[in-house]
């Protein structure tokens, strides 16, 4: 299947439903400013976000001040990479020093803390123009807190947007935004990716700094680009990877030119696939979009390789315990003091993690250092994995937040399951739009690789985006106007 060519418009009106690096082709090209892009990207804000409730915060006038500067910049000759104008949007727990930052916590709501994460101060070095700030679940678990903005997925009201970053996933599937911040503890990269038909990059842990941004569980969290396609995420990656002085979690390894990785052929490359689990047992629209994605792969000249990767039945037990462990030591001082401040799943989770034993948090821990070990060997000899990003098509809202149990949400937990490995291990694993299902919402899928191979996720998903126009696809905005 080979995309269409979408040709470049100066409308104003569909601007905002180009891709960056088109976006970034058009800017770059004199055929538009950052000015008129930032604009018109606001203008799409201030029609469809009423409805969605993407932004929690809109920066308008400051996006406005920021896209006249860029507008002098590129007319003098400055030029700041492919992100320079590029109107951007952020998590609301990436601290930022002209808003505050919630996390999604009602008690949060006003909170500010004068400083910037150094993912913002990167992407505005690199040129990027802020529109705002970008709704969340609580504290970045399962749940919303109903005192806060619930993003709707544009693709089906329906339906669920994903977990803690659906914010991000629902503006940039909207056009509200090119490009947004996500974070992933569990899978809130790659759910609210998949939920709203774009891509998104959960790195490698640590190969994106943490500072400045809201814990869930240290351990687990990894922040990363969500964008219309693996080329818009790779030139974002390039901007905020890296170390940095302000986390020592950081990693020290140089940072791969991602966006240049995207260019070439993948003939050769070995991925592995357990069919056993992820297409005999998945449902049926699942299992097709696996099977499509499979056979566009064969047909590029990757080499698919069986594999038998571990899905241990204990796997979402043993990250709960991790995830409550560290989410109480994430709200010390503020948990139990505030409890009346929290909603009821985020409150459970921390009783939960409150309560458990030195003995059950270890043998946690060694729990994950053998599964880690387990899942290396798995992958040894394979250049990545795909996997659904879950079994069956997302579920609607009315079946998505059961009653919290233990400190679990029991429907939320049936889904980590595909998940869950990239956290464990801390590998990488890149989201791609693969198909939609019967009611028209979208599936995604994950290829995820072994740690620091984001250069060659990123150059396997250009390669099927370059033969599938998914990740061209926009949802209907009628109805939220």
């Amino acid at each position: 299947m080979n995309a269409p060519t979408r040709p470049v418009t100066l409308s104003t009106r569909d601007i905002p439903d180009l891709s960056l690096m088109e976006t970034s082709a058009l800017i770059a090209s004199g055929q538009a400013t950052p000015l008129e892009v930032t604009q018109s990207v606001l203008a799409r804000v201030a029609e469809v976000d009423g409805a969605l409730t993407a932004f929690i915060t809109v920066t308008a006038d400051r996006a406005l001040e920021q896209a006249e500067t860029a507008t002098k910049e590129r007319a003098a000759g400055l030029r700041r990479g492919p992100l320079h104008g590029i109107p951007f949007a952020f998590k609301d727990l990436c601290e930022t020093d002209f808003a505050p930052t919630s996390a999604g916590l009602a008690l949060l709501k006003d909170n500010t803390t004068g400083r910037n994460a150094t993912v913002t101060t990167r992407l505005e070095q690199a040129g990027c123009v802020t529109i705002g700030k970008l709704g969340m679940t609580e504290g970045a678990y399962s749940g919303h807190n109903d005192k806060m903005v619930v993003p709707k997925n544009p693709w089906n009201p329906a339906c669920w947007a994903g977990s803690s970053s659906s914010g991000s996933g629902v503006s940039v599937a909207a056009g509200m935004t090119f490009g947004a911040i996500g974070s992933d503890t569990g899978g809130s990269i790659r759910f609210p990716s998949g939920c709203n038909g774009i891509t998104g990059m959960k790195g490698t842990w640590g190969r994106v700094s943490r500072h400045g941004v809201f814990a869930l569980a240290d351990s687990l969290d990894h922040v990363g680009p969500m964008a219309r396609s693996a080329e818009d995420c790779a030139a974002i990656m390039t901007a905020i990877a890296g170390p940095d002085v302000n986390d020592p979690t950081a990693l020290m390894a140089p940072v791969d030119d991602y966006l240049a990785a995207c260019d070439g052929p993948i003939r050769g490359m070995r991925i592995g696939v357990d069919r056993a689990v992820i297409i005999d047992k998945a449902s049926p629209e699942t299992a097709e979009v696996i099977r499509e994605a499979i056979a566009v792969y064969e047909s590029l000249g990757a080499e698919i390789v069986p594999v038998s990767f571990p899905f241990p039945d204990d796997a979402v037990d043993q990250w709960t315990v991790l995830c409550a462990i560290e989410v109480a030591l994430a709200h010390q001082g503020r948990f139990p003091e505030q409890r009346d401040g929290y909603a009821p799943h985020l409150t459970e989770l921390l009783d939960y993690g409150l309560g458990l034993t030195a003995k059950e948090v270890g043998a946690a821990m060694q729990w994950r250092l053998v599964y880690n070990g387990t899942v290396a060997r798995a992958m040894q000899g394979l250049d990545m994995v795909l996997f659904p990003i879950t079994s069956a098509p997302m579920p609607e809202l009315d079946n998505i937040y059961g009653a919290p149990s233990a400190g679990k949400n029991e429907n939320l937990g049936d889904m980590l399951k595909f998940t869950a490995p990239a956290d464990f291990t801390g590998y990488p694993s890149l989201t791609l739009p693969g198909g939609f299902d019967s009611r028209g919402a979208p599936i995604g899928f994950q290829l995820m690789g072994p740690a620091l191979t984001e250069a060659a996720l990123f150059k396997a998903g250009a390669a099927f985006q370059r033969a599938t126009d998914f990740h061209t696809k926009r949802p209907d905005l009628s109805p939220f106007t």
